[in-house]
């Protein structure tokens, strides 16, 4: 059985009628469309998008950063940048 990951659910029907509709009845949460009874992705407003995107860059930057912990830094003065 499929996991639908938000509290409000459309089928692509419903969601063709009227998009801005459905937005704004799931007050700002994410809303999981449906095809044929199935998750076939899930709609979000563009800020909590935004958001999701920024905390994925800042995920992948400390990944990165755990990673370069065990190089020697290279001192550099302010002249050299």
């Amino acid at each position: 059985m499929q996991n639908v990951l938000a509290d409000m659910a459309v089928s692509v029907t419903e969601l063709k009628k009227n998009p801005s509709a459905v937005l704004s009845g799931a007050l700002g949460g994410p809303v999981a469309v449906l095809n044929h009874n199935r998750v076939m992705g899930y709609m979000v407003p563009a800020d909590v998008f935004e958001r999701m995107v920024e905390r994925l860059d800042d995920l992948e930057l400390a990944e990165i950063i755990r990673s370069r912990r065990h190089e020697t830094p290279i001192p550099v003065t302010l002249d050299d940048l």
